[in-house]
């Protein structure tokens, strides 16, 4: 590709929400979380905010050295305890995807409800790497640079013995994830009255 990769660091914070928010801005299902394209792009950037900031505390986040694209990853254990809930000081169970719309958008519902519908499609009970987004410039879309960016981490899975797992969001990404090793789960996630997503797992390859 030429164009190096790197570790994102906790001062490139506002850079990737920007990133983000600009490769997520007409994708299928941040139309359907925030319908209108006005309220969009009030809004959208907060939860690309939110997104980023849970992976800078729990994962790690890798980006294209000229700022073209970004990826957010997060190592999931046997008993993933992930961003959707957790427990807070009291011990109780927080509600995160609640908090999340509080924080956003709190008259939006659906901002909630797709926190919910993904994490119940979520596979659990086996360690792996989740691919939780993956962002390119629009007007670098197709030059071959989210496969770059994915590749060292599913050098690392297959080095280590770990699946790994992401969402499609759209026929295109599913392509080009068809052609990185994962596969499809067999179960669509259709969310109400809007787009699909694709579940799709990748076992660790030999060679």
């Amino acid at each position: 590709m030429g164009v190096g990769m790197r570790r994102a660091q906790e001062a490139d914070r506002d850079f990737v929400v920007e990133l983000l928010d600009e490769a997520f801005m007409d994708d299928p299902v941040s139309g359907w979380v925030f319908p209108g394209e006005e309220h969009r792009r009030a809004r959208h950037a907060g939860l690309m905010g939110v997104f980023t900031d849970v992976t800078f505390a729990e994962g790690f986040i890798d980006l294209a050295e000229d700022g073209s694209a970004v990826a957010l990853w997060l190592d999931v254990p046997d008993e993933p305890h992930g961003p959707e809930g957790g427990e807070g000081a009291d011990g109780d169970e927080e509600d995160v995807p609640a908090q999340v719309r509080a924080a956003v958008d709190p008259d939006n519902e659906r901002v909630e409800q797709i926190a919910r519908l993904t994490d119940a499609i979520h596979p659990v009970g086996r360690a792996h790497v989740y691919l939780w987004m993956i962002g390119v410039r629009p007007d670098r879309q197709g030059e071959g640079l989210g496969t770059a960016l994915m590749a060292p981490v599913l050098e690392r899975c297959d080095r280590e013995g770990l699946p790994a797992y992401l969402e499609a969001s759209n026929a295109r990404s599913r392509a080009l994830y068809e052609r990185l090793g994962f596969v499809f789960t067999g179960t669509a996630l259709d969310l109400p009255d809007g787009p699909s997503l694709w579940p799709m797992w990748r076992e660790p390859q030999a060679g």
